[in-house]
């Protein structure tokens, strides 16, 4: 099934965009995240006319189209409606030529305007149309924000996530979604993760039911959604199962094409899992501002053989 948003979406979402005409063609779907800035196409070249795109028209543009004759612009703009054409967009409040008003009336193709320069418009719209159009999946697990990084908790079913999550709000942490983690993908880097809408602040305690994060710890306690900076797998205790005491070995976890560092922890009775999960992350980022404490044990333990090996 492809993936699409409606123009009515586009412009719900953004404030300083206004409908022209077409207002009762805004069901139109978008399917293509980039957008077209019709250059030669406006000279009578149209042989790879990207016409399943929004066509965004700036000043270099319309002022080009203000020396062409009536007809002839007319014609240009008829040839630009096309069916697939979702809508043209139009920045800096110009005024649209009546030719390409005319064309898309007649083809039931929406004209949007935009008091935004060509250049902040074209960002501000691909970024959207890129967040709404990604592949998403879901993954079974809770999202939090823990010093600012973005922690997917996973594991099997009924092993403390949504607990441990809990714990965590309570220290001061922010919860993004429980139970379903929407995932995507922002760029070749990073990964977000978000809740599905039926989801959003609330997080299930066995025993308890759901409740409201919003309403028992207030806005702060929360966020709309987060990038992915680690995943901690909670497994159950196994005695028989050798664990990495130094921290040598950090997993990866794909998602999508983004490798995400993983770590395993353990689960038994006794054993804190929110500070457990906090230091952890706190490690991590330590890790990546170039401070590793399992080489700082390797260095102590070098120079304590090297000193001993001196004794002898």
């Amino acid at each position: 099934m492809t993936v699409s948003v409606k123009i009515h979406e586009l412009v719900d979402a953004m404030d300083d965009i206004r409908v022209v005409v077409g207002e009762n063609n805004l069901d139109r779907a978008i399917t293509i995240s980039d957008l077209s800035r019709p250059a030669l196409e406006l000279t009578g070249y149209f042989s790879f006319y990207p016409q399943d795109r929004i066509q965004l028209l700036g000043k270099t543009e319309l002022s080009f189209a203000k020396k062409m004759t009536s007809d002839e612009r007319y014609i240009v703009m008829k040839r630009m409606c096309q069916a697939e054409t979702p809508a043209f967009l139009i920045s800096r409040n110009m005024e649209p030529p009546k030719e390409l008003l005319k064309a898309a009336e007649e083809k039931g193709i929406p004209v949007l305007l935009s008091k935004r320069s060509t250049t902040r418009l074209s960002s501000n719209v691909t970024n959207f149309l890129e967040e709404r159009l990604a592949e998403r999946i879901s993954q079974h697990g809770v999202l939090v924000d823990i010093y600012g990084m973005g922690v997917l908790i996973i594991g099997d079913s009924g092993i403390g996530k949504s607990e441990t999550a809990l714990e965590l709000i309570q220290r001061g942490h922010r919860l993004v979604a429980d139970d379903r983690v929407e995932l995507y993908m922002m760029d070749e880097r990073r990964i977000i993760g978000e809740p599905p809408e039926i989801l959003r602040n609330l997080i299930e305690i066995r025993g308890i039911g759901v409740i409201d994060v919003v309403n028992l710890f207030g806005v702060g306690a929360i966020r709309l959604q987060k990038t992915v900076d680690l995943v901690i797998n909670l497994e159950h205790w196994d005695r028989n199962k050798q664990y990495d005491r130094l921290g040598y070995n950090l997993d990866k976890m794909r998602i999508f094409n983004v490798d995400i560092p993983k770590l395993s922890i353990p689960v038994r009775v006794g054993r804190n899992l929110s500070i457990i999960i906090e230091i952890a992350t706190m490690n991590i980022r330590a890790k990546e501002m170039g401070y590793d404490a399992t080489k700082t044990f390797e260095n102590n333990l070098n120079k304590l053989i090297e000193k001993n090996s001196q004794e002898n």
